[in-house]
């Protein structure tokens, strides 16, 4: 069997960025921006007011107090229409364009309005107090974001405050998740005996979603090679397939098989993990203008699939992405108690972080009570999986562990 690591990094060979393709703006959140944007205009595009109150001239307020002429209100979103002359002040409101040969903004609250006129209390004024001055924030020909970067809500707002309706970003995955067995039912049902609810397409298609992804759940495929093969044949239109169960070696493990039939080709079966040892991973036929589809059979025990999906899934939906290949995000953690582990499998144990979580740096973690990998209670009460290598060791209390947050 494959090691973690040799595994992770033959999924990593085969994922690709998916394509780049045009994207209205609005539907553009959390995708890989793929070319540089730069400002087609001075911003702001004039001498903004910054507050409500008088744009004035500095140099006519040399001595304070001093009285003005108010000679026009100038509201944001309208033009001033005309200079200030000597000893001439404009009321404004903020956001507004400041009228020529003004350079300062004296707020209301330090201001005496009587009449046509103005009185400056005495106060220190300088030019350019209260103004930000045009192209201040960014010059047109600026490069405001270079290509690479992930759209957040703040960096949507820059696009639109240039006027980038369409956005070229890398195209977002597309994940069918494909649950199989004859003791399955849907979770709205009551199971009949030897039966159980169906937990695990709801728990990866939530995880698959969290990560901005598209998903399509098939309906339960049954352990028959006719309705495995029609449902993983629509499956395999998606960029990455997760077919949960039948991965073992049982007779009933009919989906490596089906798998091979439709064309997808075998890169590993069952790497040195627990949970989620008996993991397929492959890659299917060749399509025009999208990589191959990245296919996990997972197996069907709800902590296994949690387990893989967090260190082989997720890195891969990274790729696709845009985003660099890197392993899932394990964290050194100090150990609460003593650990005796005799296995050569790489371990994931659920275990909690005690004492204060946001305190230290490093957490210190322990293990929780569980039953196995069909134990999704245990992964309830945890906060992540406390690592143990691929070969027997002792942890003594306050030794450094790997630790792997749920999220």
């Amino acid at each position: 069997m494959l090691r973690v690591s040799e595994a992770l990094a033959l999924v990593f060979e085969h994922a690709a960025p998916l394509p780049v393709v045009d994207r209205p703006l609005e539907a553009s959140l959390g995708r890989w921006l793929a070319d540089d944007v730069w400002a087609d205009a001075d911003q702001p595009p004039f001498d903004k007011a910054l507050v409500d109150g008088y744009a004035v001239r500095a140099e006519d307020l040399a001595d304070l107090p001093r009285r003005l002429l108010v000679v026009e209100s100038i509201l944001a979103g309208h033009p001033p229409t005309r200079p200030l002359a000597a000893g001439e002040a404009a009321e404004i409101t903020t956001g507004a364009p400041l009228p020529p040969n003004a350079d300062a903004v004296v707020m209301h609250e330090r201001t005496d309005r009587h009449g046509d006129f103005v009185a400056i209390r005495p106060q220190e004024i300088r030019s350019g107090l209260n103004r930000l001055p045009r192209g201040r924030v960014y010059r047109e020909g600026d490069r405001l974001l270079a290509g690479g970067v992930v759209l957040t809500p703040s960096r949507l707002g820059l696009l639109a405050a240039v006027g980038s309706a369409v956005v070229r970003v890398v195209d977002r995955p597309r994940v069918a998740i494909v649950p199989t067995g004859d003791e399955l039912v849907d979770f709205r049902e009551t199971p009949g005996p030897g039966r159980i609810r169906n937990s695990n397409a709801l728990m990866l298609e939530a995880l698959a979603a969290g990560r901005g992804v598209e998903t399509w759940t098939s309906p339960i495929l049954p352990d028959e090679p006719e309705a495995l093969r029609e449902g993983l044949r629509r499956a395999l239109e998606s960029d990455v397939v997760l077919a949960i169960g039948g991965v073992s070696a049982g007779s009933k493990d009919l989906v490596p098989g089906t798998l091979r039939d439709l064309g997808v080709r075998e890169v590993f079966h069952k790497v040195r993990l627990k949970p989620g040892k008996p993991l397929w991973f492959g890659v299917g036929p060749d399509r025009e203008g999208r990589p191959p589809a990245l296919v996990f059979g997972l197996p069907g025990n709800p902590l296994s699939g949690l387990v893989n999906f967090r260190i082989f899934v997720a890195p891969a939906l990274d790729v696709l992405d845009g985003r660099p290949a890197r392993a899932a995000g394990v964290v050194p953690a100090h150990s609460a108690g003593r650990l005796e582990h005799r296995s050569d499998l790489e371990t994931y144990l659920p275990a909690r972080i005690v004492g204060e979580p946001h305190g230290p740096a490093m957490p210190t973690i322990e293990p929780v009570d569980w039953s196995g990998s069909a134990d999704l209670m245990a992964v309830v009460r945890a906060d992540g999986f406390l690592v143990l290598p691929d070969r027997e060791t002792v942890v003594e209390p306050g030794e450094i562990v790997g630790f792997l947050p749920l999220h």
